[in-house]
């Protein structure tokens, strides 16, 4: 069952039954999964909280752990953005606040882009960047991928405005950068299931930030 995507941010369901709404005004949907028989996972989607559940779940189970697997996806969204003392950024004024916090943090704040914004229309790059006007682009596909990987695509294209091309000069840049090396991989691994036609996650799998327990 999916939770109402057009109920008032914040809103939640009547006290014991399944949010349709997260604490933040995300909403929420239940994927109920007969291949599933005792874990249970959460994970982002779209700007989604999917919690997905086996089929032979009880309401009462469904509701306990829908509220228990959403406080884990809060919890881990306050680790994950701990550094940057941000939530993820969904809007383009967002996402340009987030820039120049990762431009002061890891490139001493000379990347001062005039824009920064997100787009739907980028099939074959996550993300793009003009140093002759300073606007950067980001794939809107990156939103559902964890935030390590949206910062990694948003600072190399940050990188980009004070380097144009991929040369030593500008791989320096990066390497203040912790997650530069496993960002590269993920996308290379999506990058690689999307050319064969596979889906990047399935019911029975999380996404990179996500959560998944056994009952």
């Amino acid at each position: 069952m999916a939770g109402s995507s057009n109920a008032p941010a914040g809103r939640q369901a009547a006290a014991g039954a399944v949010p349709l709404t997260t604490a933040d005004g995300a909403p929420v949907e239940v994927r109920r999964s007969a291949r599933r028989r005792r874990t249970v996972a959460a994970f982002w989607e779209n700007g989604t909280a999917v919690v997905a559940i086996p089929a032979s779940f009880s309401r009462a189970q469904e509701r306990e752990w829908v509220h228990r697997m959403l406080e884990k996806l809060r919890l881990q969204g306050e680790r994950g953005n701990r550094g940057a003392g941000r939530r993820r950024p969904r809007s383009d004024a967002a996402l340009a606040e987030h820039a120049a916090a990762l431009s002061a943090r890891y490139l001493g704040g000379r990347a001062v882009p005039s824009s920064v914004r997100w787009v739907g229309n980028q099939n074959s790059r996550w993300g793009s960047a003009t140093p002759s006007d300073g606007t950067i682009r980001l794939s809107d596909k990156l939103q559902p991928m964890p935030q390590w990987v949206i910062d990694y695509v948003l600072l190399h294209e940050l990188a980009h405005l004070l380097v144009a091309g991929h040369n030593a000069a500008f791989w320096r840049l990066l390497k203040a950068y912790p997650d530069t090396e496993r960002a590269k991989a993920f996308l290379e691994g999506v990058s690689f299931a999307t050319s064969r036609g596979l889906p990047p996650s399935g019911d029975d799998d999380v996404d990179g930030g996500g959560a998944e327990v056994s009952d």
